[in-house]
């Protein structure tokens, strides 16, 4: 195990790796208490070879459920276990996981969320657009060949009539699954000194919201693919945010992103 102190834009967190860099590729999940949930999502991606293409990375904010039990993770073919020990959300895991990354060399960095909901296996679909020059690949529901199950309406209105907008005013380009967390970034975008994500102003949603816009604000090129967003049929929605706070904290994030506030 590894021992990260904390620094400007990096919480502490330590790192048990459990083999060394495999991939030119990283998949980060960001996770807590996500019990079985994450070790389905994982199942399915080793089912899907996902680890012939990134090396898999936990990203944990403390979970005590279990979920994140060594053993475990290492039959699920996850490389290595980030578990963060400071202040933040969802922004502080994610730094984390973009520091060590980019420590670790990788050209590029992919993210998911840990609740079952996505389609890991797309995953090489990811790598592709990267590879061929692309710097932030979005994932979508909502365009050709991506598929919307069981979203709850509030949900897809929400997205579609509010949030997607506004982001795409922002970037100057549209986009239009702009809450989905399953993208990638190269690491050339994340690394320009205009872009500097490993900033402490991002503790929850605001880097998402962020480096979603900034690409296409720099001249970078960006591009969404088709995936699959799946929620569960009984109306149960694995979630952190709660409903009002959640929606009005979200709205205070898009503003300030709509008027450059996160800009270095």
């Amino acid at each position: 195990m590894k021992i990260f102190e904390k620094k400007v834009g990096v919480p502490n967190f330590t790192a048990t790796e459990f083999s060394d860099k495999q991939k030119n590729y990283v998949l980060l999940i960001p996770i807590i208490n996500e019990g079985e949930r994450i070790i389905k999502e994982l199942q399915r991606g080793q089912a899907a070879n996902i680890s012939n293409y990134v090396d898999i990375v936990i990203c944990d904010g403390g979970s005590t459920d279990g979920c994140t039990e060594e053993k475990k993770l290492q039959q699920l073919n996850v490389n290595t276990l980030l578990v963060k020990d400071d202040a933040g959300k969802q922004g502080a895991q994610l730094r984390m996981g973009i520091f060590w990354s980019l420590q670790r060399g990788y050209k590029g960095i992919l993210t998911i969320d840990g609740n079952d909901k996505d389609s890991i296996e797309d995953v090489p679909k990811f790598i592709e657009k990267l590879q061929s020059g692309f710097d932030l690949v979005q994932g979508s529901r909502f365009i050709e060949g991506g598929r919307a199950i069981n979203t709850p309406m509030i949900r897809y209105f929400a997205v579609r009539l509010i949030h997607a907008p506004i982001i795409s005013l922002t970037a100057r380009h549209w986009f239009t699954d702009t809450t989905n967390a399953y993208r990638a970034y190269s690491s050339k975008y994340l690394l320009d000194d205009r872009v500097k994500p490993l900033r402490d102003i991002f503790s929850g949603y605001e880097l998402l919201a962020y480096l979603s816009v900034r690409a296409t604000q720099l001249g970078y090129k960006a591009v969404e693919i088709p995936v699959t967003r799946r929620y569960p049929p009984n109306g149960t929605v694995p979630t952190k945010i709660s409903f009002f706070q959640g929606n009005f904290s979200l709205m205070k994030v898009l503003i300030k992103n709509l008027f450059g506030l996160y800009k270095p």
